[in-house]
């Protein structure tokens, strides 16, 4: 947010705020935030932010979605990262490219995508005979 002027010099950091996409709303573009998201409207876009993304059961976001965690309960169609865990609620219809960290999927939930988790593929190494 904004900075205070006083003798202590306080600083309150934006990556702690909540925003919020209400119902109804429609966002056509790239949306960058240090904090969190809410989204209950419709996106088309891109979406980066550190934070924990929140897409509830009216809301819909096609595009691309970066973020720390993720709580599914709308539609998402596009390429999602997640670092951390997503979650698909019952409700949740996902469709196109995820890589994530940790899933954890109720039952009821559409997953039509190509999954990769993160540090869960290995290399193997080929050993070489010599002649």
């Amino acid at each position: 947010m904004f900075s205070s002027t006083n003798k202590n010099k306080t600083t309150t950091s934006m990556s702690n705020q909540q925003n919020r996409i209400a119902t109804g709303t429609q966002i056509t573009g790239d949306i960058v935030s240090e904090g969190g998201f809410r989204i209950d409207g419709a996106i088309t876009g891109d979406i980066l932010t550190k934070g924990k993304v929140v897409i509830g059961k009216t809301g819909v976001v096609e595009g691309k979605l970066t973020c720390s965690n993720a709580d599914i309960e709308g539609k998402f169609t596009g390429k999602l990262n997640v670092s951390g865990t997503l979650s698909l609620k019952a409700s949740s219809v996902i469709e196109g490219e995820v890589v994530i960290s940790k899933l954890a999927v109720e039952p009821g939930a559409t997953f039509n995508a190509t999954c990769t988790m993160g540090n869960a593929v290995k290399q193997l190494k080929r050993e070489e005979k010599t002649a």
